[in-house]
């Protein structure tokens, strides 16, 4: 087992506090991904779990064992973590081979080495040397040096961000691929919500030193805390609204939500907007399409309310909304309020 357990981790920086009570779970054998804009205190977390900085107060665990506390501060090379930086940071006079197995103690099995190397997709590629190595190859080498001792605990520091965005998808899919099958316990640190949601078990978004909420990625995109969460973890179409039972009174008209509310309570209401319907004479209400914008895989579609408002739909066939056409939007699916109290 190697569950990696924070609890109410504190660090201060002279008079500013960084981390304000983090708490944590990451179960054995899983990704977590600690999502959060710049300075929300994510680098600092991963800092003291890796035993790079001490912190104030609060624990860290790792496989059941305190590795730091007011009390404790187990160095890094004893708490069995391997670490993946953003740059990969590979020895650059080392071939690969002797790169993935510089943490392996002398007279390791290095067999490990070639099954470490299958695993991220590099088998054959030993002899090489760094510099002969593609951008995505050199984080794949980073992956699997990170993994040959077979460490209790895996920390990704945002370790996607140089990379281009076709390949950043595909290496990251490589990576997780990899992990899963090594059975390896990991934190990927990102401030890509799109990396979050589609690499990891369990999201934990962190916000000016707090644990938000902590979720797998469904539960976050569809149940978000608060606003800021709604707002952050992805694209979102605000309504204000009233309850009446199980709906939500807007002006996109009666829709269902998740988790109701006292009567007559005025919400703030988060749709997607996937979840917005566009039909030349279906269900709903009218609206005007005001324009579109095409990504390839989708478009996303703006369009003026009766009352003036302006909410957007994604849609993946909208070639034939175009500008100045009336025409009708539905709601599909539940949606989430919060109180605008």
């Amino acid at each position: 087992m190697s569950e990696l357990v924070v609890q109410a981790l504190r660090k201060s920086f002279g008079p500013t506090e960084v981390l304000a009570g983090i708490d944590l779970t990451v179960p054995s054998g899983s990704l977590a991904a600690v999502l959060g804009p710049s300075g929300c205190g994510k680098t600092t977390l991963l800092r003291i779990v890796a035993g790079f900085e001490r912190p104030d107060d609060g624990a860290v665990e790792l496989a059941g064992r305190t590795v730091a506390s007011r009390s404790v501060d187990l160095p890094p090379e004893k708490r069995r973590i391997g670490i993946v930086p953003q740059e990969g940071a590979l020895f650059p006079h080392l071939s690969v081979d002797r790169n993935v197995g510089y943490g392996l103690r002398r007279g390791a099995d290095r067999g490990r080495v070639a099954e470490v190397l299958e695993l991220v997709g590099l088998a054959g590629y030993g002899d090489r040397m760094p510099h002969e190595l593609s951008g995505g190859q050199q984080q794949r080498v980073a992956v699997a040096r990170a993994l040959a001792p077979r460490p209790s605990l895996i920390l990704l520091d945002e370790p996607f961000s140089s990379l281009d965005t076709g390949l950043r998808a595909e290496v990251r899919a490589d990576v997780r691929a990899a992990l899963s099958a090594d059975g390896a316990t990991a934190v990927l640190v990102t401030h890509d919500q799109e990396e979050a949601l589609s690499t990891a078990d369990l999201v934990a978004v962190m916000r000016a030193g707090r644990m938000v909420q902590a979720a797998s990625p469904r539960g976050l995109y569809l149940a978000p805390a608060d606003l800021g969460v709604a707002n952050f973890v992805g694209d979102t179409v605000l309504l204000d609204g009233t309850l009446s039972g199980r709906c939500a009174v807007t002006a996109l008209g009666a829709l269902a939500v998740r988790a109701p509310m006292p009567a007559g309570s005025a919400v703030r209401v988060v749709v997607r907007p996937e979840q917005l319907v566009l039909t030349a004479d279906g269900d709903g209400v009218s609206a005007r399409v005001r324009d579109q914008v095409f990504f390839g895989h989708d478009a996303l579609v703006h369009l003026e309310l009766s009352d003036g408002a302006v909410v957007t739909a994604r849609s993946l066939d909208a070639a034939w909304a175009q500008p100045g056409l009336d025409v009708r939007l539905a709601v599909r699916g539940e949606v989430t309020c919060f109180s605008s109290q």
